[in-house]
């Protein structure tokens, strides 16, 4: 009786042989690199690298989801409202993230709608290519974006871009309105907590004078005044009030 370990073998070596050759052949007919040179002077790509380009790009959405929306000042915001509460990590960062993301889903809608009607949906029905997709999908987004950014800022990254908008600040280039947009977002958060902080400051004052006056001095002064704090924060309906000063502070115009 033959080995039957020995015919396993060879029928393993002839398919390992076999594999690449037949694999070589279906492959023939799908180049992996194909491009197409357009009437207008562009270029376009074949589908497979198209598809590897989004994946790329996807690796970048987070960036793109904090810098260029409104994500940054919001998030700011809150995090100095709850610095300010004194109340530690309640709320806790994954509840603030989420508020934030969800409030930036808000304010960016109108935005995000623009886009999807000019952009993504006439490039899902093949009327146009992936760069002019890109083209019309920033017009908007920048828009937005110098729309909320101080000319002082955005002077500043001209000046050493070395570029020129020649008066009309729409014209500048995505690369300068990006940073100057950021720089804006934080002086803006900033200001806005600093607002924020103020009355909760004065609570703490306030207490601290009471128990030095009384001659507690081994009483922390945070946790007499939380209490008041929350109730006035409370009172005042706080968080409805943040929330939608947050959202009016943008400019869609």
């Amino acid at each position: 009786m033959r080995n039957p370990g020995r015919k396993l073998l060879l029928l393993g070596l002839g398919l390992m042989f076999a594999f690449p050759a037949s694999a070589a052949a279906a492959v023939t007919g799908l180049p992996a690199i194909s491009v197409t040179a357009l009437p207008g002077g562009g270029e376009e790509y074949t589908l497979s690298i198209q598809i590897l380009l989004a994946m790329t790009a996807l690796t970048l959405l987070p960036a793109a989801m904090i810098m260029m929306t409104s994500f940054t000042r919001i998030i700011i915001v809150l995090a100095i409202l709850r610095q300010a509460l004194g109340t530690a990590q309640t709320p806790t960062n994954q509840i603030l993230v989420g508020l934030a993301l969800f409030l930036t889903l808000f304010v960016m809608m109108p935005v995000f709608d623009q886009i999807n009607a000019d952009a993504l949906q006439p490039y899902m029905r093949e009327e146009i290519t992936v760069r002019e997709a890109l083209d019309r999908a920033a017009t908007p987004l920048k828009k937005f974006m110098l729309a909320q950014t101080r000319e002082k800022d955005l002077n500043l990254f001209l000046d050493l871009a070395g570029a020129d908008a020649a008066g009309n600040y729409q014209d500048a280039p995505f690369r300068v309105a990006v940073p100057a947009f950021v720089t804006s977002e934080l002086k803006t958060a900033f200001q806005i907590g600093f607002l924020l902080f103020i009355p909760f400051l004065i609570i703490d004052l306030v207490v601290a004078s009471v128990l030095m006056s009384m001659g507690m001095m081994m009483l922390s002064p945070m946790i007499i005044s939380l209490p008041f704090k929350l109730m006035l924060f409370v009172l005042v309906d706080g968080w409805a009030l943040t929330i939608s000063t947050l959202a009016a502070s943008f400019y869609t115009t």
